[in-house]
């Protein structure tokens, strides 16, 4: 990434032939705690996210629900809305492949490649999973059926395609002159391996149905789902307009994405860029899935995660925490249960609540709620201090990376370090010996619990917003700008509340 302050983040266009779920949940969770971040570190951020509602699938999906096609997306698609308003992603937009905005875009893409002679006329004739909305080769069939394990059919029609057989090593070369395109390192050897393979051209539009964007100018045909979905990124921007707005958020762009989707955001998006004359993203990001209990996630197993019950039980932060915190982002995970009570009892009440708790709590009690004057520091006042003082440019690497549980990471050593040093300083009991030192031990903890609350806004927001409002911090001096204005001593705090309540079982 570059040091623009313009950052653009989106999650992929999230496909309405059913309910949202965990999955959908995650990825657009760690983009919503990356815009986060951004916004305080004074970034303008557009974050987007939407919902891709055409194709085969879905004509079959309205078909089975006894609704028209446009009647079944415009309710599942609003689940998708509520599902991201319940959690309370900050996204700043929401493109719908149905809206108009999209339409637009999708057709003049589609007519820019058209005039460049990147779209030819032919016929189709191949092995086809509505499921995957994807042609196989046969040498890609394990049992007669697609690598995803789903069926698939014979299909014979007249097809444009898309010449990307010819990017092969236009792309082959932009990935190595752009390592970090691919993240991580073995998603992006995935890649390679699979262009170096040799890349065939694409069907980029059907005649066996009609639920999708007319191609321009021949009406029989609609486009392709793939080129019609990935045009989202473009929408978001007003493409076909190519203001400043456009370059200055594109050229310093992250998509984040499932592995399933790994080779049509990382192959198949950058030819269609490439071959328009378009700038490509800065890069795309490939997370892992999560299984449940150590089985795969799926309905017939009876195993599904609903986000909104999930957070209903445990709370919004808690679910954020374990989501961010379980795996390193990249990586497959496994969720139970007792490992996000784990969490929530271990890293959130005991270290983080409990460290607030106490310190604010004594305040009240030995300060009469008043923040203390702190008189000379000690060494060991001085580099707890330098802890959180020093932090953020560690911070903003590790964000740079996408190596989020890496920033909960370090922030959590500081809260150790920080509960570590009021066992060692006891100022309970220097209350009647010597309150000046007492005074000083509780402004050093009380300054450092104002900087990690500020740290701890992207992955806990509402209870960082609590811990803040028991501070007495003003809304307008929570940014990471404000990091450096120390707590004020002689205010006045609110009586402190506890902010992660431990998780007890019932009968327990």
């Amino acid at each position: 990434m570059n040091n623009s302050k313009k950052f653009y983040v989106a999650t992929p266009i999230y496909y309405v032939n059913d309910i949202p779920h965990i999955g959908h949940m995650y990825t657009t969770l760690a983009c919503d705690m990356l815009s986060r971040f951004m916004r305080l570190d004074g970034v303008d951020v557009k974050f987007i996210t939407g919902t891709d509602e055409h194709g085969q699938k879905v004509e079959k999906a309205a078909m089975n629900a006894g609704k028209d096609p446009q009647e079944f997306v415009d309710t599942v698609s609003q689940n998708f809305r509520d599902l991201a308003s319940f959690m309370r992603f900050t996204h700043t937009d929401f493109v719908r492949t149905t809206e108009p905005r999209h339409v637009k875009a999708a057709q003049h893409l589609w007519n820019v490649l058209r005039e460049r002679d990147e779209i030819y006329l032919g016929e189709y004739a191949g092995w086809y999973s509505v499921r995957d909305e994807t042609f196989h080769q046969e040498s890609e069939l394990i049992d007669g059926k697609a690598p995803t394990g789903a069926d698939v059919e014979w299909v014979t029609e007249p097809s444009y395609f898309f010449r990307l057989s010819k990017w092969q090593d236009r792309l082959l070369e932009f990935y190595h002159a752009n390592p970090d395109f691919i993240a991580p390192q073995t998603r992006r050897n995935e890649v390679l391996r699979f262009v170096e393979g040799g890349l065939h051209d694409l069907s980029v539009s059907r005649t066996s149905f009609k639920w999708g964007i007319p191609v321009p100018n021949d009406p029989k045909h609609i486009m392709y789902v793939w080129l019609d979905a990935l045009t989202f990124y473009l929408t978001a921007l007003e493409y076909p307009d190519q203001s400043t707005d456009f370059t200055e958020f594109w050229a310093n762009s992250l998509l984040v994405v499932g592995k399933d989707i790994l080779r049509f955001q990382s192959v198949i998006w950058p030819a269609f860029l490439m071959a328009a004359g378009l700038p490509l993203p800065t890069r795309v990001f490939v997370h892992g899935w999560w299984t449940r209990d150590g089985e795969k996630i799926s309905k017939s197993l009876g195993n599904a995660i609903d986000p909104i019950q999930l957070v209903e039980t445990y709370g919004h932060d808690p679910v954020r925490y374990f989501f961010l915190r379980e795996v390193p982002f990249g990586n497959d995970g496994d969720f139970s249960e007792p490992a996000l009570i784990g969490r929530l009892n271990s890293d959130l009440a005991n270290s983080y609540g409990n460290l607030v708790q106490r310190v604010l709590s004594f305040i009240a009690k030995a300060c009469g709620g008043i923040v203390p004057t702190p008189d000379e520091l000690t060494s060991q006042d001085q580099a707890l201090l330098s802890q959180a003082d020093d932090i953020l440019p560690t911070l903003r690497e590790n964000i740079e990376k996408q190596t989020f549980h890496k920033v909960i990471e370090h922030i959590w050593h500081i809260i150790a370090e920080a509960n570590r040093y009021v066992d060692e300083q006891k100022p309970w009991a220097l209350k009647t010996e010597n309150p000046t030192r007492m005074g000083t031990i509780l402004y050093v903890l009380s300054e450092t619990i104002r900087q990690i609350a500020i740290l701890t806004q992207p992955i806990v927001p509402e209870a960082s917003a609590r811990i803040l409002d028991q501070l007495a911090i003003p809304h307008d001096r929570r940014t990471f700008a404000h990091l450096e204005i120390a707590l004020i001593p002689g205010i006045t705090l609110p009586l402190p509340e506890g902010v992660f309540p431990r998780w007890v079982e019932e009968g327990k």
